[in-house]
């Protein structure tokens, strides 16, 4: 993992984005979220999304869960 990139455990809001998905956070903020799989029966709800923080405020997702 480069200096770049950041490991990222956070709950929130799954929304929809213009044509993507992003983690509307807990702690104030959002995430864009590059998803490899869209978890649609989550949308609107709390997950927690685990990921790698790969550029700006883009998280290429490893997990999306309930929170």
């Amino acid at each position: 993992m480069s200096a770049r990139e950041s490991q990222i455990d956070e709950t929130g809001t799954l929304i929809r984005d213009g044509g993507g998905f992003a983690l509307r956070r807990d702690l104030g903020g959002h995430y864009r979220l590059d998803l490899h799989r869209v978890p649609v029966d989550r949308i609107e709800k709390r997950v927690r999304v685990t990921g790698i923080l790969v550029a700006g405020d883009l998280v290429d997702v490893l997990g999306v869960a309930p929170a």
